[in-house]
């Protein structure tokens, strides 16, 4: 069925919550979760940067991910925003049918 969990960071819980809603609105995704607040600690432009950061799991096709990569990079506040994409190698039948079903 191709499933995908695609993982991005956001700099508030406001943040997360819109970019989570309109990746279900636009059917990029069947469900985000919205998990936080968290610690980030982490390189950039040579400075060791503290932050705290809302994590989310976005749960797609493997059709649907590199759109929803795109639409991050439109959405986010961030100049490198987290976009990893992760295979889904395992799971139940029905609820990998039911994210199937609801992205197009």
């Amino acid at each position: 069925m191709g499933a995908r969990i695609v993982l991005t960071t956001a700099e508030s819980k406001a943040q997360a919550q819109q970019i989570a809603r309109t990746l279900v609105e636009r059917r990029l995704a069947a469900c985000v979760n919205v998990l936080g607040p968290m610690h980030s600690i982490y390189r950039w432009k040579g400075a060791i940067e503290n932050a705290e950061e809302w994590l989310l799991l976005i749960k797609t096709t493997v059709t649907a991910a590199p759109r929803v990569q795109d639409a991050i990079r439109e959405l986010h506040s961030y100049e490198l925003p987290e976009c990893i994409t992760l295979e889904v190698e395992d799971g139940s039948r029905e609820y990998l049918a039911w994210i199937a079903h609801n992205v197009d």
